[in-house]
């Protein structure tokens, strides 16, 4: 419906415009204290010269502009258009003295200028539908051109979120998958609760994240399971703590970037023998949403293949895409532990 408005908006404005000065004389001469004869006059000398004028500027705006002057021809264009507006010019003044003859009684010609000046008013003033039409189609190429861009510009970036979210969904399945393998062997029990877990996780994973963006709700939801799931592989040692609000308000956010921050702490927070605390909070004012997550600071050594490393990289570029001005994201070790806060405007 929209692209039809369009098609038929421009061929309307053409016609009231055209419409509009055609009509400028006849209004102009309404009112005063003008006898028929010349009021003809009036009307034979500017309609005709607007009716060539309507020429030149369309045969141009249609046909020549595109065929010649984007076509790198230019020096072709102008010979073409000097040959062109000289005929005119020499039509427009025999058609408006044919008319004359038939129309106007009484003529004066004995105060008339020479009739050569009036060859050359007409010649320069010829040049400004032509100069018209070539800055209109100009401009009209140049927004085509900048809608093109700007439409390329898009499906890259749809093209490079989407990139990222592949990215993101094996790399959260192999982690899932580690945990599952440390459990099979210690506690089969477990390890089963952990895959139909896991296949809940999975479904939202590969249907519900398809959309533009999600419930606030559907993402906490998502990542209690996911925390849930994680607390089973570990012993008491781990301390895992995480606060969401229980009343969420009708918020929508892009899919998946909270959890990539849950994972780096399980991944880089947790040590085989070692006592652990692990935090994870999400704070609303508003449209403001403020995710923290804090763990101690356990790098991984170079035979930990435990991740691909790919975490807070996939996650500050799916940032910058989908939030450019509206996140705030810092991560910082203090006293030893981790502390990765994510500010979102929604």
């Amino acid at each position: 419906m929209e692209l039809n408005r369009k098609k038929y908006l421009f061929p309307l404005l053409h016609v009231l415009a055209w419409l509009l000065l055609f009509s400028m004389p006849y209004l102009l001469s309404q009112g005063q204290n003008q006898n028929s004869q010349v009021v003809t006059r009036s009307l034979i000398h500017t309609w005709v010269p607007l009716f060539f004028y309507a020429f030149i500027f369309y045969i141009n705006y249609l046909f020549l502009i595109d065929r010649f002057f984007f076509g790198k021809r230019i020096v072709l264009f102008f010979i073409i258009n000097i040959v062109l507006i000289t005929v005119l010019v020499w039509a427009n003044h025999e058609l408006r003295g044919f008319l004359s003859n038939i129309f106007i009684l009484i003529d004066n010609p004995e105060n008339k200028p020479p009739r050569k000046i009036f060859w050359y008013l007409d010649f320069f003033a010829s040049l400004v539908p032509l100069a018209f039409s070539i800055a209109l189609k100009t401009t009209e190429r140049w927004k085509k051109t900048e809608t093109e861009r700007k439409e390329a510009k898009n499906v890259q970036l749809q093209s490079e979120i989407q990139h990222l979210k592949y990215q993101l969904q094996p790399h959260f399945f192999f982690n899932a998958l580690n945990n599952i393998y440390s459990l099979v062997d210690l506690n089969p029990v477990s390890a089963k609760k952990t895959i139909h877990s896991l296949g809940k996780l999975m479904r939202y994973l590969l249907y519900d994240t398809e959309t533009e963006k999600v419930p606030l709700q559907k993402e906490l939801d998502f990542m209690t399971q996911y925390i849930e799931l994680m607390k089973l592989r570990f012993t008491d040692k781990i301390k895992i703590s995480y606060s969401f609000p229980k009343m969420v308000p009708n918020i929508k956010v892009v899919p998946l970037l909270f959890i990539t921050l849950v994972e780096n702490a399980f991944k880089h927070g947790v040590s085989a023998g070692r006592p652990s605390n692990l935090d994870f909070k999400l704070e609303i004012e508003a449209t403001k949403l403020t995710f923290t997550a804090t763990n101690p600071n356990l790098p991984k050594n170079t035979n930990d293949k435990s991740g691909s490393g790919i975490g807070l990289e996939n996650l500050e570029k799916r940032l910058r895409l989908l939030y450019p001005d509206q996140h705030h994201f810092v991560y910082k070790v203090e006293d030893g532990i981790f502390i990765a806060i994510l500010t979102l405007e929604t």
